[in-house]
């Protein structure tokens, strides 16, 4: 039985989430939560797909021995991979997925739209069937980012690589009219800024993450889970590698806002 007062669970990967948790804590100031970081298999992006939903379902059973109240995939990969069944299976918990926030810069009124994100997100029938909804309103570039992931899960000691990248994967043709970018990828608003220095024109970017929040808030009214009150809000770290340094980066990561996109 679901209770008000239980955590929700917001899991990545990797590090990517903590940029999803961050404004799901600030839109939903009276709950607590749990993050899970499943960086012992990070990235997911290069993975199957039936080798992502199982790792996705491990997550979610870990998860569920924390009585958890809902679990929000902070993984645009993971949601494709997962999220239907994982519905299914669990019809009674509330379980959300990101999703490449494209409608949002289509609404916005952008007209050349850059979709960064996984190889397998971009291959995904869910990315390719959203696209298809949009062509007639806007030119979609979509752009899989093989590694980028894995090189933000390095940190600060990768800023070099991430730099040089990003220098090559977006010095494509349509670089000079595109006016957004969609990333598709948790990870990588991190790194926002570095790919912004990459466009000399000014560049709208878009995450999806105040959706998802809506979308959460709702879900949770809609079954009388939202908490009003909280006195002694905990917001608790979890990794699959279960080691000090990398619970440390998180907590790092969480207090210093989106912090790895200012590496520079």
């Amino acid at each position: 039985m679901l209770d008000v007062t239980m955590p929700i669970a917001v899991f990545d990967s990797g590090v990517g989430g903590i940029s999803t948790l961050q404004t799901l804590v600030k839109m939903l100031p009276q709950e607590n939560f749990i993050f899970f970081g499943d960086s012992a298999n990070a990235p997911y992006g290069e993975k199957s797909r039936d080798t992502v939903f199982k790792l996705v379902d491990q997550v979610v059973q870990q998860l569920l021995t924390k009585n958890v109240k809902s679990i929000v995939i902070a993984c645009n990969t993971a949601t494709s991979a997962a999220k239907p069944v994982l519905m299914e299976k669990y019809p009674e918990l509330p379980i959300l997925g990101i999703e490449p926030a494209l409608k949002e810069a289509v609404d916005a009124g952008k007209h050349n739209i850059l979709v960064m994100g996984t190889p397998l997100t971009i291959k995904s029938p869910k990315y390719q069937a959203q696209r298809a909804r949009f062509t007639d309103q806007a030119t979609i570039h979509s752009l899989p980012c093989p590694g980028l992931a894995e090189l933000i899960e390095g940190g600060h000691q990768s800023l070099p690589k991430i730099q040089t990248y990003l220098a090559q994967l977006l010095n494509i043709p349509e670089r000079d009219q595109i006016d957004a970018a969609v990333l598709g990828c948790t990870h990588y608003p991190f790194v926002t800024e570095l790919i912004r220095q990459q466009f000399t024109q000014p560049l709208a970017v878009y995450t999806g993450y105040t959706g998802l929040g809506n979308n959460l808030r709702r879900q949770l009214a809609q079954r009388d889970l939202l908490r009003t009150t909280n006195p002694k809000r905990t917001i608790e770290f979890m990794s699959s590698k279960n080691e000090a340094a990398e619970l440390a980066l998180y907590h790092q990561l969480f207090e210093q806002g989106i912090g790895i996109r200012q590496l520079q």
